[in-house]
């Protein structure tokens, strides 16, 4: 039976032609002399929503086993905690602290979630999105407040997965004079330090809508001294000194938005170690599926990315830019889509844009919480996307490369070097997105003429009434769990040299070239 599925993997990806190809081909052009720039080591990042701890008890979902390990899986990462109720959320300290010998939190075998605890969290999870998304329809937002028990949960999170925490403040504890009130900062910071936690911070939550979910109105200027007062914060305390700082976490630039971060670089830019900004393609209450296929669509995002890029070039020219929170549609995500296969042509296209362009981190909205955007689904199971994020983590280096193949439009292609932590220096890996049918096929030059490991994901069933599966196959194999804590094997389809790659139609792989030998990736 084993036997059988290779033959068939190897018949999907692997033609062997002497002859003329056929109108569906097209001539794959590369260059791996230099690479045109390089990623951080993190640059796919994850984000929790802070409306996991709209009920403080949720947070204890971040101890489930399943979800550690799922997480950990991911690393190397950041591990942004925030969105639209972080500025709703105030830090209240109950003052009972755990003695132990590690300040940091106990070790990270001895936190696990009780079975029992986690089915009936995950019950009260799915009637508690019911009430928070009764809020965001609404737009009235209640204040949270939230004590030691959520940040220590988020940092032995973090700290046990090889994430690297980001936790936002709440930009909208305002003074009279409507400068940002720091107290309450001040108060978590103090908390931080006598717990020796290492983590970097974040103020305000897409500052271009506060007006309309908190009637307060806060220029770019104002919003630039606040990250400067915040700063000065984190510099005298030893502790946090050294921490990073980003932001303004704004909506993609349109209209004030713009006015918005071109006056917070003014007086803000130096106080950030990176500039952020978000980006979602369409409306989730509106879009369709012919959306999330659509190559003008995906290609909105290299507008955007411009935009931001050069107003940051004009202020900081070497200031890092992140996108510090995406995902495909907006208002949550689109039900029915944003968590199924589907959801994966914009993502990997997303990853590759987004390196190709010259942003430095991507932090993917969201890994667990609200929304049906998320990477783990309501019962802790992984999702398509988490598959897919999964495989780029292990197979993409941090080196983007030039590739292109002329003429097709439905097929889009992103050349890296190789993960130093599995190839050999040399080896380069090749992204294609196959967004229609029929088959697409792809004349490979001769620095690539060598063996192929191929990693093929398509949706469990077949065609385009499966691309809003819940389930993905991978060479064949679908995807799923052992047990809590084991991934499945995630076996390359090893092809023989050939002159051609075939894509199937509605597919994502990954095709990595060990005997390239590129001097960019020596």
């Amino acid at each position: 039976m084993e036997s059988t599925r290779l033959v068939l993997v190897l018949a999907l990806f692997w033609t062997r032609t002497t002859g003329d190809l056929d109108r569906n081909s097209s001539a794959l052009k590369v260059d791996l002399s230099v690479a045109v720039r390089r990623v951080d080591r993190r640059f796919l990042s994850v984000t929790i929503d802070a409306s996991l701890a709209a009920e403080e008890r949720f947070m204890s979902l971040l101890s489930s086993p399943k979800v550690r390990t799922l997480a950990k899986a991911l690393s190397p990462s950041f591990l942004r905690f925030g969105g639209t109720r972080q500025d709703f959320m105030v830090f209240t300290p109950q003052g009972v602290r755990q003695d132990s010998e590690d300040p940091a939190g106990a070790s990270c075998d001895g936190q696990q979630l009780p079975v029992w605890l986690e089915d009936q969290l995950k019950k009260d999870w799915t009637r508690q999105q019911l009430i928070l998304m009764k809020e965001d329809l609404q737009g009235k937002y209640r204040r949270v407040q939230y004590t030691e028990s959520t940040v220590d949960l988020l940092h032995s999170f973090s700290s046990c997965s090889g994430m690297d925490l980001v936790f936002g403040l709440n930009a909208l504890l305002r003074t009279s004079n409507n400068t940002w009130n720091s107290s309450n900062a001040a108060a978590l910071l103090r908390y931080c330090e006598s717990r020796r936690y290492h983590m970097a911070w974040e103020l305000g939550n897409e500052p271009n809508s506060f007006e309309k979910k908190a009637g307060v109105r806060v220029d770019g200027e104002q919003l630039g001294r606040d990250f400067t007062l915040l700063r000065a914060l984190m510099s005298r305390s030893p502790w946090q000194r050294h921490a990073g700082l980003y932001g303004p976490d704004i909506g993609q630039p349109r209209d004030h938005r713009a006015h918005l971060l071109e006056g917070f670089l003014r007086t803000g830019s130096e106080a950030v170690d990176a500039c952020t900004w978000h980006h979602y393609y369409v409306n989730g209450r509106d879009t369709s599926l012919e959306d999330f296929l659509d190559p003008e669509i995906l290609d909105s995002l290299i507008i955007k990315t411009k935009e931001v890029l050069e107003k940051v070039a004009l202020v900081s020219p070497q200031k890092p830019v992140w996108l510090g929170e995406t995902s495909s549609a907006f208002g949550g995500g689109a039900a029915g889509l944003s968590d199924t296969f589907a959801a994966g042509f914009m993502w990997l296209d997303k990853l590759g844009l987004a390196a190709l362009l010259g942003l430095d981190v991507v932090m993917r909205q969201v890994f667990i919480g609200s929304g049906t955007y998320h990477l783990l689904d309501q019962d802790l199971d992984p999702l398509p996307d988490y598959w897919l994020s999964l495989l780029y983590k292990r197979l993409v280096g941090q080196e983007v490369l030039r590739v292109e193949a002329p003429g097709r439009r439905r097929v889009r292609l992103y050349l890296h070097c190789s993960s130093r932590d599995r190839y050999p220096g040399g080896a380069v890996t090749l992204m294609t997105i196959n967004l229609g049918h029929p088959a697409a096929r792809l004349r490979l030059p001769a620095r690539l003429a060598g063996p192929v490991e191929a990693f093929m994901l398509q949706a469990e069933q077949p065609g385009e009434e499966g691309l809003t599966s819940r389930s993905v196959r991978l060479n064949g194999q679908v995807m799923k769990m052992r047990d809590d804590g084991t991934l499945p094997d995630m076996r390359a389809a090893r092809l023989p040299p050939s002159e051609v790659l075939q894509l199937p139609a509605f597919s994502l792989s990954f095709f990595i070239f060990t005997e390239a030998r590129a001097e960019a990736c020596g």
